[in-house]
């Protein structure tokens, strides 16, 4: 089977060893995709709702890359640092996968890789 690879770009991809999104035939994994702009700065510290509104178009752009949309994600999961903050974060997954409603999951994590990330998200598309 071909794959194909994306890759954002950030120092982190070659330095662990993994890509933004992997194409594999007619899907698309999206690996946890955090508020991060092209600079790889956070965006919106402290307010969940941005960072999943911004993880999310990030996860866009991945699969945008590979020939794919939002439209096509059937499955995502929501790492988040508090879980009290479930309803932002789900308004903003809801505001992005309205129609798509693909499976989901969120979790509760300690933390993510940098203090000011409250939400990652990963996606899985089928095209």
């Amino acid at each position: 089977m071909d794959r194909e690879r994306y890759a954002s770009g950030t120092e982190w991809e070659s330095t662990v060893g993994y890509s933004r999104a992997i194409r594999a035939g007619n899907e698309i994994h999206v690996s946890g995709t955090t508020a991060t702009d092209d600079d790889g700065q956070v965006v919106a510290p402290g307010d969940p709702h941005a960072q999943t509104v911004r993880a999310i178009e990030n996860v866009e752009t991945a699969l945008s890359a590979l020939d794919a949309a939002l439209s096509d994600v059937v499955r995502t999961r929501l790492f988040v640092t508090d879980i009290d903050d479930w309803e932002a974060i789900g308004r903003a997954h809801g505001d992005a996968f309205a129609d798509v409603r693909p499976a989901t999951t969120m979790v509760q994590v300690e933390r993510l890789i940098d203090p000011e990330m409250l939400v990652e998200v990963e996606a899985v598309a089928r095209d």
